[in-house]
């Protein structure tokens, strides 16, 4: 018998098993609040998966009116302009300028288990972020 050949015995695998991957969850308690300065005006910046990609740079403004896409995420996204639909109102952007919109577009966005479509509105201008989310539905999710 030679050494080279395995029985079938030999050749049985065990199942893999399924990995299980924990999705942090972003939040914050009182507790938390100790010791530092409140309100504070510091940007929160996190990581959101938009339209199945992990976007990182995503500001989280609650004073904003508007989710804001900026033309590099669009662009990245392989998104058209005949994706867009049309959004007739002007925007005005923190240095106090006043920004046309491109237009508006529903985006897929998943924080841990849950995804929901987000209106954003599409603008072509200088950001060092690559989108920016005001609304509830973030803190939901």
């Amino acid at each position: 018998m030679s050494m080279a050949r395995l029985s079938a015995e030999n050749n049985i695998q065990e199942p893999k098993k399924a990995r299980l991957e924990i999705q942090p969850v972003l939040s914050f308690s009182d507790e938390d609040k100790i010791r530092t300065i409140q309100p504070h005006d510091e940007a929160l910046v996190v990581t959101l998966k938009i339209r199945g990609y992990d976007m990182k740079k995503v500001m989280v403004d609650q004073s904003s009116g508007a989710e804001i896409v900026y033309s590099g995420l669009y662009k990245g996204l392989n998104l058209r302009p005949e994706d867009l639909k049309p959004y007739n109102s002007l925007l005005v952007s923190f240095d106090g300028k006043v920004v046309i919109p491109k237009g508006q577009i529903r985006l897929p966005v998943q924080t841990g288990s849950e995804v929901a479509k987000v209106d954003f509105i599409v603008v072509d201008t200088y950001s060092p972020y690559t989108t920016i989310v005001a609304r509830p539905w973030l803190h939901t999710l």
